[in-house]
């Protein structure tokens, strides 16, 4: 009698699952230098086979096209010789950082006599949820690879040729350097009972991260048993005091709102306080009116906006719903407040939790600010665009966390490895 594969009765995701989890218990003893060969290997191949990559690619652009997609999304989703390159770039970026796996977090000799070591260890499986961002595809399996991680890759369907043309690519050259291909695996299915599934691997998969809009990591968060890291949508505001560098605080707000808007870094709301509203309100709203961003505005920035007369903002009258949006666009809610107290209530009330900015000249403001705001990042007179693991150092990031157990703000190649305690003794007994 012919014996049964254990697969043979599993459901396609659940069959890739299983065969991650055995991927990453081979990935996860192996040294740097092989991981480091596999990256390298990843981004040679991209480069080579670019037109295998692109073609696949032009069959997602048609078909967003033919279902009247915006330009913005299928710009986010076009790939490019140039793009491609740049893909491969991060990706040796990632294999020149360091190795988190096996960092003693602490450890001692304890009275005893035993020995004990906290080291970092991967995940284990980590699945990433995300929406029609290509190159998600290949830093994501990068940055997992390098942490020992094995990855499954649920795309949106609208970037499915893309995804399978960058795994087929991924899979080649991990395999060809000598790491288990089932460490990068792209989830099948393109419905969404593909991803509740993946969402109810508990036990298969050990973390999901998701990446996308506010919709999408609700639906995630809410609906799964898996558990999630949560990237969280970013309602990110910037408090003008009444103690600042005007210049500063213009080119601040400038570059927080306008310099890429369609991040989850941007600015979506300004407070102002309102002792220096008279001085700062107009230059403002002329910046942001030469920036091209519409200003959702309360009653006490319209009267100044109105009071201006020369003005060239356009001002619109905020509602209630404008406090709590992630924009994502050329605009921005505006408000005066009372005091520095009266803006950190409003962002305790509507912030998302991501990033919080205040620009100010007085060090007992930004001390009394950074003491109350409770968000992964609180800036003092600095950009909120500067909440990114590239620029503080980590190299990349995987997502900025707005939960606060396991995780929070920029995620590196720390965030996504656990800990494991080696306790080694003499024929200790207790």
């Amino acid at each position: 009698m012919t014996s049964l594969s254990p697969y043979d009765n599993l459901t396609p995701v659940t069959r890739t699952a299983y065969r991650a989890r055995s991927a990453a218990a081979d990935l996860a003893p192996l040294p740097r230098s092989v991981k480091d060969d596999a990256l390298l290997a990843i981004a040679d191949a991209l480069e080579v086979r670019t037109q295998e990559i692109i073609k696949a690619n032009g069959e997602d652009i048609s078909r967003a096209r033919e279902a009247g997609t915006s330009e913005a999304i299928i710009d986010r989703l076009t790939l490019t010789p140039e793009r491609v390159r740049a893909i491969a770039a991060d990706v040796r970026d990632v294999a020149a950082l360091p190795d988190p796996v096996g960092e003693v977090v602490r450890g001692s000799t304890l009275p005893n006599g035993i020995d004990l070591r906290q080291v970092r260890v991967p995940l284990g499986v980590v699945g990433i949820i995300y929406e029609a961002r290509p190159n998600v595809t290949v830093d994501a399996a990068a940055l997992c690879l390098k942490s020992g991680n094995a990855v499954l890759l649920r795309g949106s369907s609208s970037a499915y040729s893309s995804n399978t043309a960058l795994v087929r690519v991924l899979r080649d050259a991990v395999g060809g350097a000598g790491l288990p291909a089932d460490a990068v695996q792209l989830v099948p299915g393109e419905n969404r009972d593909s991803v509740r599934e993946l969402m109810r691997a508990r036990g298969l998969v050990d973390v999901l991260i998701p990446r996308g809009g506010a919709s999408l990591i609700r639906t995630v968060v809410e609906e799964s048993t898996v558990p999630v890291i949560e990237t969280g949508t970013g309602n990110c505001h910037v408090y003008v005091d009444a103690e600042t560098d005007l210049d500063m605080a213009v080119d601040i707000l400038i570059n927080s709102k306008a310099q890429r808007p369609s991040v989850c870094n941007a600015a979506e709301t300004l407070l102002v306080h309102q002792d220096i509203a008279g001085a700062f309100l107009p230059r403002a709203l002329n910046a942001l009116a030469a920036a091209g961003v519409t200003v959702h505005a309360d009653e006490r920035v319209m009267e100044y906006a109105q009071a201006a007369g020369g003005t060239d903002a356009t001002v619109v009258a905020a509602t209630a719903e404008d406090w709590e949006t992630e924009y994502l666009s050329y605009d921005i809610a505006a408000a005066v407040v009372d005091s520095l107290e009266s803006a950190v209530a409003h962002i305790r009330l509507w912030s998302s939790g991501h990033t919080e900015a205040i620009v100010t000249t007085s060090q007992a403001a930004a001390r009394r600010f950074t003491q109350l705001v409770d968000s992964t990042t609180v800036a003092v007179n600095v950009s909120t665009r500067f909440t990114d693991g590239g620029q503080f150092g980590f190299g990349a990031e995987i997502g900025i966390s707005t939960q606060k157990l396991h995780a929070r703000g920029p995620m590196g190649l720390p965030e996504l490895t656990s800990t494991k305690y080696i306790v080694t003794g003499d024929g200790h007994t207790r």
